[in-house]
């Protein structure tokens, strides 16, 4: 058996010091795309699930299952466990906490930045104009506790999910696909993982239309892939993309905001074209 300081040949003859290259000693094969997926999918719609079918009995056990239920928290953070849990496996406690630093990744273009902050908000006033609510309000909470909390529950839930789409899956996808194609099979994934939530009535999406939601969800996922991948990789920009999609200050604009957010997708994908179709743009390393 070859010691580990043994010299392996490389490219071209030249001979790589250590059992492995650097870059191989972090690299999450491909291969983990599918545990990824079995752990999301698996977690998130075995808990909603059990509510679906037997709502009597997990009602009496556990209480209703509402957007603030422990249990619902936990099926959101399924795509997150699923990545760290595959991340340590490959890559041991270092490797996560390298796939970790991905959080503090901030640096982009400030037109990503004017997105984020200005077109957002933009895109859910001017839909609940197209909805037929130009004035859908005053501030919705009672109190600056109650817009604080409101605040630190969608800070910590929808945007976990990141550590797992575009942190772990988008990656693995774009070493098969130029960055568009993946973003787009990456959508179609995250829209229908989201399925099982609007079956049941104490959830957010319960009161949602579930096609509007699918189509906003892909084009969301090829704006993220854009994001990501100008960011260098960072899971803190579509997280924060993440938080912006949910946060509770906006108006409810369904369904017109997700027809908004495909029509700024189309615009994404014109600017952006010439990246997105280029499979040698796109990050394909999960573990910096």
């Amino acid at each position: 058996m070859p010691k580990e300081n043994a010299g392996l040949h490389g490219k071209e003859g030249k001979i790589v010091t250590g059992a492995f290259p650097a870059a191989a000693r972090w690299r999450v094969p491909f291969g983990m795309l599918l545990p990824f997926l079995l752990i999301s999918f698996g977690l998130a719609w075995g808990i909603l699930a059990l509510f679906v079918f037997f709502p009597d009995q997990m009602n009496k056990a556990f209480g209703e299952l509402t957007g603030q239920h422990p249990l619902f928290f936990l099926a959101v953070y399924a795509p997150a466990i699923a990545a760290l849990v595959i991340v340590a496996w490959c890559s041991g406690y270092a490797g996560l906490q390298r796939f970790l630093r991905r959080l503090l990744i901030w640096r982009c273009s400030q037109s990503w930045y004017g997105f984020l902050l200005i077109g957002i908000p933009l895109v859910y006033y001017g839909s609940s104009v197209l909805k037929g609510d130009p004035f859908p309000g005053s501030f919705p909470f009672s109190s600056f506790k109650a817009f604080m909390l409101a605040i630190f529950f969608t800070a910590i839930k929808g945007p976990v999910e990141e550590l797992g789409w575009r942190g772990l899956a988008l990656p693995l996808l774009q070493r098969k696909l130029a960055p568009l194609w993946a973003g787009l099979v990456l959508g179609v994934i995250w829209g229908f993982w989201h399925l099982p939530a609007f079956l049941l009535s104490g959830t957010p999406q319960g009161a949602w239309s579930f096609t509007p939601f699918f189509a906003g969800s892909v084009a969301v996922s090829v704006i993220a892939t854009a994001l990501f991948n100008e960011s260098g990789g960072s899971i803190l920009l579509p997280a924060l993309l993440h938080f912006q999609l949910n946060n509770p200050v906006w108006p409810d604009a369904q369904p017109y905001d997700m027809y908004a957010f495909v029509a700024a997708a189309i615009a994404v994908v014109w600017y952006k074209r010439k990246e997105l179709l280029d499979a040698g743009t796109g990050m394909k390393e999960v573990i910096p």
